[in-house]
């Protein structure tokens, strides 16, 4: 099984001096904590302060999202290149890239693609709007839109190293409305076997799969003890220090204990 991650996804929060702050408290209160990897997401402004702030730490930093193309005329865009050396990590096809800004599975396919070729881990994410649920799609859907951002990736053995997927339900973004863990595991189940289908169990084995969605410290270890839940996307509680740095030694402490995947 791939080794646990927690990241934190700030989004549009945060000054400079505040980001640089927050990454500084976190550096204290997680470098060096065994069994779990970890990575905060600030904002684009903020990315090279907090990289400092965290040089020589175990945490990593991540991009909140990128473009596709390494250089161009692209106003307001920033390439993978600009993030090499600086970002370990960066977050793609987020639901609020998608529904926001209008971003379809073929154009993050083409991010995600590009992230793994330039050497930055990408975090893909995936999930239903809640009418999709509603209706009983949501397994098709994400379906469809998973195959659509992997087409076409893999590494010369056949194997997708250095991704990592991410269960977001679209309803359970910022609402407060978490999924239960029964539905969570559902998905990231789904997820594994899709998978497995594409590039064999060993390759599906090695991907993990987070669960990103109103993720708090009461509410962490219900999905990290499921059996496909490899960690969590944190939104909202990852800009407070104390609350991301309690999810992040819930989810070690809670993935230490040996777990059975299903089917």
């Amino acid at each position: 099984m791939p080794t646990p991650l927690v990241a934190g996804n700030w989004k549009m929060n945060t000054t400079v001096t505040e980001a640089e702050a927050l990454a500084a408290s976190l550096r204290r209160e997680l470098d060096g904590l065994p069994g779990v990897e970890v990575a905060l997401c600030p904002p684009f402004v903020s990315l090279e302060r907090v990289a400092r702030a965290l040089e020589g730490s175990s945490l990593k930093v991540g991009a909140q999202n990128m473009h596709h193309e390494d250089k161009g005329a692209f106003t307001g865009e920033v390439s993978p290149t600009m993030l090499q050396g600086m970002c370990q990590i960066v977050i793609l096809g987020h639901s609020e890239r998608r529904n926001l800004f209008g971003e379809t599975d073929e154009l993050v396919n083409r991010k995600v693609r590009k992230a793994l070729e330039v050497g930055v881990r990408p975090i893909l994410c995936v999930g239903e709007r809640l009418e999709e649920r509603q209706q009983g799609r949501e397994e098709a859907v994400v379906s469809q839109s998973l195959s659509a951002c992997l087409d076409g990736v893999a590494s010369p053995d056949g194997l997708p190293h250095g991704m990592v997927v991410a269960d977001e339900p679209v309803w359970a973004i910022g609402t407060g409305l978490a999924a239960t863990s029964e539905q969570a595991q559902a998905m990231s189940a789904l997820i594994r076997r899709l998978l497995a289908d594409r590039y064999g169990r060993q390759g599906a084995e090695a991907v993990p799969v987070l669960y990103g969605g109103s993720v708090t410290p009461a509410n962490v270890a219900e999905f990290v003890s499921q059996p496909d839940i490899d960690g969590a996307l944190v939104g909202g509680a990852s800009l407070d220090a104390q609350q991301f740095a309690e999810i992040v030694r819930i989810t070690a402490k809670t993935r230490s204990s040996p777990l059975v995947r299903l089917g």
